[in-house]
């Protein structure tokens, strides 16, 4: 066990965490291209307004940063010019923000790695940023005033971003930005994911992180939780899933419904999911419509285990799987550690000590497990394998999304060109 340390708690907005595998078309250089594409994470930093670019295995070095905000004036005099935006804009800044603007949520590369997709929460918006230069080729603007979690589809073709004040989903060709559909959702849609058949888009709403409401008789005040399900090519609802039901007849009733991040087993069959308040996951089995196993992983003695203190309802906030669906690595947010949980037995490893873990990823190689450490402004990757710390990488100011992607091999930022 580690020895753990008591310190002030911050966090930025919750977030749910799904591995998204980088399809292998997204490997292949743009027509014209003079080279082959490289392998990388880009790690959002939130605060800053800016993504680090890290090597996807190994040593995990840095090799460059984005300004995911080179417009930022723009923006910032349409939002003072309009007072319901200036209104929104302040209020995501002193709530979810904790005091600081959210520049960057999510990102993606497009497929032939020459520019990056960004979801921006204080600017409502995605943006695709070139590579090379750092402009921006497009903007969207999402419904409503904040836009949040996106997903790739796996041939890399299509973004979904969810628009969390508008209660929808937008998906945009990642290329054009051009929007090919949008669907509705619950309270503040969260995370998306694609099924691997790209055939499906799971889209989870986790209500009103912010109130204060936290006791659990007052669970009912946070909004319409669910898994919303539709079809990737109509856009139109195949199925809702309820956990509440679910819950209760576990005799969970204290527990949330909300649905944060989430990873799929290999084949699909299984969901493994965490909820807010809760330090560990469930496993969820989709064909039966049916929670299987919970998991509690260990609480901190050193870290507050007072619900209203846990940022954005989250206490346990980032879950992923190792390719081979034999191990799970779990973001002990709130407790301040990470730690790889054996699929079979749900036994945990080692207690990786980290500081406010946002976030879980794999690596390209597939044998680490990467978390952001938002409280320490790095990125840690730990082996599978063994469950021990392999390295940590300093990066800027609140980590909280990494994800697989691709530059051009001879990539350098645009600021050193």
């Amino acid at each position: 066990m580690p020895v753990f340390r008591r310190r002030h708690l911050c966090s930025a907005a919750a977030a749910l965490a799904l591995t998204v595998t980088v399809p292998a078309t997204a490997a292949t250089a743009a027509p014209g291209s003079s080279g082959a594409l490289r392998e990388v994470l880009f790690v959002g930093n939130n605060w800053d307004g800016t993504a680090d670019v890290i090597r996807s295995g190994g040593d995990f070095a840095k090799i460059g940063r984005i300004d995911v905000v080179p417009d930022k004036d723009e923006r910032m005099a349409a939002i003072n010019a309009d007072p319901i935006k200036w209104i929104y804009f302040m209020a995501i800044r002193n709530s979810v923000g904790e005091g600081h603007d959210q520049f960057v949520d999510d990102m993606y590369s497009t497929p032939d790695g020459t520019a990056v997709v960004v979801s921006r929460p204080s600017f409502a918006d995605v943006v695709s940023i070139d590579l090379a230069s750092g402009k921006l080729n497009w903007r969207f603007a999402v419904s409503g005033y904040r836009s949040d979690h996106m997903a790739v589809s796996p041939d890399g073709k299509r973004v979904a971003v969810s628009a969390s004040t508008s209660n929808s989903v937008h998906v945009l060709d990642i290329v054009s930005g051009k929007e090919l559909g949008r669907f509705g959702t619950g309270d503040k849609p969260h995370e998306n994911i694609f099924t691997g058949d790209g055939k499906y888009i799971y889209n989870m709403a986790i209500g009103d992180v912010n109130t204060q409401t936290d006791a659990p008789w007052l669970d009912w005040t946070k909004g319409d939780r669910r898994i919303t399900v539709v079809d990737a090519t109509t856009y139109k609802q195949v199925k809702v899933i309820d956990m509440r039901p679910q819950l209760d007849a576990l005799g969970l009733k204290d527990y949330s419904d909300a649905v944060r991040p989430a990873a799929f087993s290999p084949d699909e069959s299984k969901l493994y999911f965490q909820v807010s308040f809760f330090n560990g996951f469930f496993e969820y089995d989709v064909a039966a419509d049916k929670i299987t196993r919970t998991k509690t992983l260990p609480k901190n003695p050193a870290t507050s285990d007072d619900r209203t203190t846990f940022v954005n309802d989250s206490r346990h906030h980032g879950i992923s799987m190792s390719p081979d669906g034999r191990k799970l690595c779990v973001a002990g947010t709130m407790d301040d550690y990470a730690t790889v949980v054996d699929r079979t037995t749900l036994q945990e490893g080692p207690l990786v000590t980290a500081s406010k873990p946002y976030w879980a990823t794999v690596s390209g190689d597939g044998k680490s497990c990467v978390v952001s450490e938002s409280g320490t402004d790095q990125v840690t990757a730990i082996d599978f394998a063994s469950g021990k710390k392999v390295v940590s990488v300093p990066v800027g100011d609140h980590p909280q999304r990494v994800r697989l992607g691709h530059v051009a091999a001879d990539w350098t930022s645009p600021s050193a060109n």
